[in-house]
Protein backbone atom coordinates (compact mmCIF):
# COMPACT_ATOMS: atom_id res chain seq x y z
CA UNK A 1 0.00 0.00 0.00
CA UNK A 2 1.51 3.18 -0.88
CA UNK A 3 1.95 6.23 1.53
CA UNK A 4 0.02 9.10 1.71
CA UNK A 5 1.19 12.09 0.07
CA UNK A 6 1.87 13.86 3.41
CA UNK A 7 3.84 10.35 4.65
CA UNK A 8 5.40 10.32 1.21
CA UNK A 9 6.75 13.80 1.86
CA UNK A 10 8.41 13.45 4.95
CA UNK A 11 10.16 10.69 4.06
CA UNK A 12 11.63 12.78 1.10
CA UNK A 13 12.65 15.31 3.51
CA UNK A 14 13.92 13.27 6.13
CA UNK A 15 16.46 11.52 3.33
CA UNK A 16 17.35 14.86 2.33
CA UNK A 17 18.41 15.96 5.79
CA UNK A 18 20.49 12.59 6.27
CA UNK A 19 22.40 12.57 2.97
CA UNK A 20 21.81 15.27 1.10
CA UNK A 21 25.06 17.20 2.59
CA UNK A 22 25.61 19.89 -0.11
CA UNK A 23 21.53 20.43 -1.00
CA UNK A 24 19.86 20.44 1.97
CA UNK A 25 20.65 23.53 3.53
CA UNK A 26 20.05 25.41 0.15
CA UNK A 27 16.56 23.77 0.27
CA UNK A 28 15.93 25.94 3.29
CA UNK A 29 15.86 29.17 1.29
CA UNK A 30 12.94 28.04 -0.22
CA UNK A 31 8.79 29.12 0.74
CA UNK A 32 8.02 25.58 2.69
CA UNK A 33 5.96 24.44 -0.83
CA UNK A 34 8.93 24.45 -3.16
CA UNK A 35 11.60 23.00 -0.58
CA UNK A 36 9.51 20.23 -0.14
CA UNK A 37 9.25 20.03 -3.34
CA UNK A 38 13.32 20.08 -3.97
CA UNK A 39 13.11 17.16 -1.00
CA UNK A 40 10.71 15.04 -3.49
CA UNK A 41 13.38 15.71 -6.16
CA UNK A 42 16.32 14.62 -4.51
CA UNK A 43 14.82 11.60 -2.87
CA UNK A 44 13.80 10.54 -6.14
CA UNK A 45 17.76 10.92 -7.64
CA UNK A 46 19.13 9.74 -4.18
CA UNK A 47 17.31 6.47 -4.39
CA UNK A 48 18.16 5.89 -8.03
CA UNK A 49 22.00 6.52 -7.38
CA UNK A 50 21.88 4.24 -4.54
CA UNK A 51 20.47 1.75 -6.71
CA UNK A 52 23.55 1.90 -9.01
CA UNK A 53 26.17 2.10 -6.13
CA UNK A 54 24.85 -0.80 -3.99
CA UNK A 55 28.31 -2.70 -3.17
CA UNK A 56 26.42 -5.74 -2.39
CA UNK A 57 25.00 -6.52 -5.98
CA UNK A 58 26.46 -7.19 -8.72
CA UNK A 59 25.87 -5.28 -12.71
CA UNK A 60 23.23 -7.84 -13.61
CA UNK A 61 21.41 -7.49 -10.09
CA UNK A 62 21.76 -3.51 -10.44
CA UNK A 63 20.84 -3.68 -14.24
CA UNK A 64 17.58 -5.14 -12.74
CA UNK A 65 16.67 -3.21 -10.20
CA UNK A 66 17.04 0.12 -12.12
CA UNK A 67 14.63 -1.94 -15.05
CA UNK A 68 12.52 -1.80 -11.91
CA UNK A 69 12.44 1.52 -11.25
CA UNK A 70 12.34 2.88 -14.27
CA UNK A 71 9.28 0.35 -14.80
CA UNK A 72 7.95 1.90 -11.47
CA UNK A 73 8.19 5.40 -12.25
CA UNK A 74 6.27 4.91 -15.27
CA UNK A 75 3.57 3.14 -13.09
CA UNK A 76 3.67 6.50 -10.93
CA UNK A 77 3.08 8.81 -13.82
CA UNK A 78 0.21 6.43 -14.88
CA UNK A 79 -0.92 6.99 -11.07
CA UNK A 80 0.15 4.09 -9.97
CA UNK A 81 2.55 5.12 -7.37
CA UNK A 82 2.84 1.97 -5.17
CA UNK A 83 6.52 1.17 -6.38
CA UNK A 84 8.05 3.21 -3.44
CA UNK A 85 8.12 5.67 -0.78
CA UNK A 86 8.88 8.64 -3.05
CA UNK A 87 6.79 8.28 -5.92
CA UNK A 88 3.08 9.78 -4.30
CA UNK A 89 5.89 12.89 -3.40
CA UNK A 90 7.37 12.73 -7.09
CA UNK A 91 3.95 12.50 -8.70
CA UNK A 92 2.41 15.52 -7.22
CA UNK A 93 5.74 17.75 -7.48
CA UNK A 94 5.82 16.53 -11.11
CA UNK A 95 2.00 17.45 -11.55
CA UNK A 96 2.22 20.78 -9.13
CA UNK A 97 5.50 22.13 -11.59
CA UNK A 98 4.96 20.50 -15.00
CA UNK A 99 8.23 19.27 -14.93
CA UNK A 100 8.04 17.08 -18.06
CA UNK A 101 8.46 13.79 -17.75
CA UNK A 102 11.54 12.48 -19.79
CA UNK A 103 14.24 14.55 -17.40
CA UNK A 104 13.50 11.68 -14.72
CA UNK A 105 14.31 9.11 -17.85
CA UNK A 106 17.31 11.15 -18.61
CA UNK A 107 18.52 10.41 -15.08
CA UNK A 108 18.32 6.90 -15.25
CA UNK A 109 19.67 6.39 -18.38
CA UNK A 110 23.01 8.46 -16.84
CA UNK A 111 22.68 6.54 -13.83
CA UNK A 112 22.38 3.24 -15.83
CA UNK A 113 25.55 4.20 -17.58
CA UNK A 114 27.71 3.88 -14.52
CA UNK A 115 26.94 0.66 -14.15
CA UNK A 116 30.36 -0.35 -16.34
CA UNK A 117 33.13 0.83 -16.21
CA UNK A 118 33.47 4.41 -17.38
CA UNK A 119 35.80 6.08 -20.09
CA UNK A 120 35.02 9.13 -22.68
CA UNK A 121 37.21 9.79 -25.01
CA UNK A 122 36.34 13.57 -25.80
CA UNK A 123 34.92 16.42 -23.43
CA UNK A 124 31.18 16.59 -25.75
CA UNK A 125 30.94 12.63 -24.67
CA UNK A 126 31.37 13.61 -20.63
CA UNK A 127 29.15 16.45 -21.54
CA UNK A 128 26.13 14.46 -22.48
CA UNK A 129 26.71 12.33 -19.57
CA UNK A 130 26.74 15.47 -17.71
CA UNK A 131 23.70 16.20 -18.69
CA UNK A 132 22.06 13.12 -18.16
CA UNK A 133 23.08 13.15 -14.31
CA UNK A 134 23.18 16.57 -13.85
CA UNK A 135 21.54 18.96 -16.75
CA UNK A 136 18.74 16.80 -16.36
CA UNK A 137 18.23 17.76 -12.89
CA UNK A 138 19.10 21.18 -12.80
CA UNK A 139 16.25 21.39 -15.36
CA UNK A 140 13.90 19.71 -12.85
CA UNK A 141 14.88 22.02 -10.32
CA UNK A 142 14.35 24.87 -12.62
CA UNK A 143 10.45 24.08 -12.83
CA UNK A 144 10.24 24.29 -9.22
CA UNK A 145 12.10 27.07 -8.90
CA UNK A 146 9.67 29.30 -11.57
CA UNK A 147 11.28 30.77 -14.16
CA UNK A 148 10.10 33.57 -17.17
CA UNK A 149 12.37 33.21 -20.15
CA UNK A 150 13.08 30.16 -21.77
CA UNK A 151 16.68 31.15 -22.00
CA UNK A 152 16.66 30.10 -18.27
CA UNK A 153 17.05 26.31 -19.77
CA UNK A 154 20.09 25.83 -21.25
CA UNK A 155 21.69 28.30 -18.25
CA UNK A 156 19.97 25.51 -16.02
CA UNK A 157 21.69 22.45 -17.88
CA UNK A 158 24.78 24.67 -17.38
CA UNK A 159 24.18 25.16 -13.67
CA UNK A 160 24.30 21.17 -13.88
CA UNK A 161 27.11 20.99 -15.49
CA UNK A 162 29.13 23.21 -13.57
CA UNK A 163 28.05 21.22 -10.44
CA UNK A 164 28.92 17.64 -12.10
CA UNK A 165 32.38 18.83 -13.09
CA UNK A 166 33.13 20.09 -9.34
CA UNK A 167 31.87 16.35 -8.27
CA UNK A 168 33.99 14.47 -10.49
CA UNK A 169 37.05 16.66 -10.01
CA UNK A 170 36.17 16.20 -5.94
CA UNK A 171 36.07 12.24 -6.51
CA UNK A 172 38.57 11.49 -9.05
CA UNK A 173 40.58 9.29 -6.84
CA UNK A 174 37.23 7.35 -5.29
CA UNK A 175 36.01 7.11 -8.53
CA UNK A 176 39.13 5.56 -10.11
CA UNK A 177 38.87 2.87 -7.08
CA UNK A 178 35.72 1.71 -8.34
CA UNK A 179 36.89 1.63 -12.19
CA UNK A 180 35.37 5.37 -13.37
CA UNK A 181 37.60 7.60 -15.03
CA UNK A 182 35.54 10.49 -15.67
CA UNK A 183 37.94 13.00 -17.22
CA UNK A 184 38.16 12.84 -20.87
CA UNK A 185 41.04 10.92 -22.36
CA UNK A 186 41.64 13.27 -24.33
CA UNK A 187 42.90 15.88 -21.81
CA UNK A 188 45.39 12.93 -20.00
CA UNK A 189 46.89 12.76 -23.36
CA UNK A 190 47.44 16.79 -23.45
CA UNK A 191 48.90 16.35 -20.54
CA UNK A 192 50.97 13.67 -20.67
CA UNK A 193 48.90 12.10 -17.38
CA UNK A 194 47.41 8.19 -17.76
CA UNK A 195 44.72 6.07 -15.65
CA UNK A 196 47.71 4.30 -13.44
CA UNK A 197 49.14 7.81 -12.37
CA UNK A 198 45.34 8.48 -11.33
CA UNK A 199 45.63 5.17 -9.37
CA UNK A 200 48.68 6.04 -8.34
CA UNK A 201 47.41 9.08 -6.53
CA UNK A 202 50.25 10.86 -8.51
CA UNK A 203 50.27 14.30 -7.80
CA UNK A 204 53.33 15.95 -10.16
CA UNK A 205 53.34 18.94 -11.92
CA UNK A 206 51.33 16.89 -14.85
CA UNK A 207 48.65 16.81 -12.66
CA UNK A 208 48.30 19.94 -11.29
CA UNK A 209 48.22 21.15 -15.09
CA UNK A 210 45.42 19.04 -15.77
CA UNK A 211 43.58 19.87 -12.99
CA UNK A 212 43.95 23.69 -13.54
CA UNK A 213 42.52 22.71 -17.28
CA UNK A 214 39.83 21.21 -15.83
CA UNK A 215 39.03 23.60 -13.32
CA UNK A 216 39.40 26.17 -15.87
CA UNK A 217 36.86 24.59 -18.09
CA UNK A 218 34.47 23.91 -14.79
CA UNK A 219 34.21 27.91 -13.89
CA UNK A 220 33.36 28.83 -17.54
CA UNK A 221 30.10 26.73 -16.79
CA UNK A 222 29.98 28.49 -13.75
CA UNK A 223 30.00 31.70 -15.57
CA UNK A 224 27.27 31.11 -18.09
CA UNK A 225 25.33 29.52 -15.09
CA UNK A 226 25.01 32.88 -13.64
CA UNK A 227 23.28 34.21 -16.37
CA UNK A 228 20.07 32.13 -14.86
CA UNK A 229 19.79 34.35 -11.79
CA UNK A 230 18.01 37.49 -14.44
CA UNK A 231 15.58 34.53 -15.45
CA UNK A 232 14.64 33.43 -12.21
CA UNK A 233 10.73 34.04 -10.11
CA UNK A 234 11.88 35.86 -7.06
CA UNK A 235 11.63 32.68 -4.98
CA UNK A 236 14.31 30.52 -6.69
CA UNK A 237 16.83 33.03 -6.57
CA UNK A 238 18.59 32.51 -2.67
CA UNK A 239 18.71 28.82 -3.54
CA UNK A 240 20.18 29.07 -6.82
CA UNK A 241 22.17 31.48 -5.15
CA UNK A 242 22.81 29.55 -2.56
CA UNK A 243 24.17 26.23 -4.61
CA UNK A 244 26.60 28.22 -6.37
CA UNK A 245 27.97 29.42 -4.17
CA UNK A 246 28.41 25.46 -2.51
CA UNK A 247 29.07 24.34 -5.18
CA UNK A 248 31.58 27.29 -6.36
CA UNK A 249 33.15 27.31 -2.47
CA UNK A 250 34.20 23.48 -3.38
CA UNK A 251 35.81 24.20 -6.93
CA UNK A 252 37.76 26.83 -4.67
CA UNK A 253 39.09 24.41 -1.70
CA UNK A 254 40.01 22.38 -4.64
CA UNK A 255 42.39 25.15 -5.51
CA UNK A 256 43.25 26.29 -2.48
CA UNK A 257 44.40 22.56 -1.74
CA UNK A 258 46.74 22.53 -4.88
CA UNK A 259 44.18 20.21 -6.18
CA UNK A 260 45.37 17.60 -3.70
CA UNK A 261 41.93 15.43 -3.89
CA UNK A 262 43.58 12.51 -2.70
CA UNK A 263 44.50 13.22 0.62
CA UNK A 264 41.22 14.00 2.63
CA UNK A 265 37.98 14.56 0.49
CA UNK A 266 36.67 18.24 -0.14
CA UNK A 267 34.17 19.37 1.63
CA UNK A 268 32.58 22.39 3.14
CA UNK A 269 31.61 23.07 6.64
CA UNK A 270 27.85 22.35 8.10
CA UNK A 271 27.99 25.80 9.30
CA UNK A 272 29.89 27.29 6.30
CA UNK A 273 26.78 26.13 3.92
CA UNK A 274 24.60 27.50 6.89
CA UNK A 275 26.17 30.67 6.49
CA UNK A 276 25.82 30.42 2.56
CA UNK A 277 22.02 29.48 3.09
CA UNK A 278 21.41 32.18 5.52
CA UNK A 279 23.27 35.03 3.40
CA UNK A 280 21.07 33.95 0.27
CA UNK A 281 18.39 34.64 1.81
CA UNK A 282 18.97 37.69 3.58
CA UNK A 283 20.50 39.21 -0.42
CA UNK A 284 17.88 37.97 -2.27
CA UNK A 285 14.66 38.18 0.40
CA UNK A 286 15.36 41.08 2.39
CA UNK A 287 16.55 43.07 0.10
CA UNK A 288 14.75 42.36 -2.83
CA UNK A 289 17.22 42.07 -5.36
Amino acid sequence: MPLSLDESYRYCKQLSRRTGRNFYFSFLTLPADRSRAMCALYGFMRVCDDLADNPEETVAQKTIALKNWRDDLGRAFDGDASGHEVFPALTDVVQRYDIPQRYFSDVIDGVEADLKPRRFETFAELSHYCYQVAGAVGLCCLHVWGFHDDRALERAIDCGIAFQLTNILRDIGEDAAMGRVYLPLEDLRRFDFSEEDIARHCRDERFRRLMQFEVERAKSYYTRAEELITWLDRPGKPIFSAMMRIYGGLLNEIERRDYDVFTKRVTLSRWRKLRISAGAIVRHRLFRW
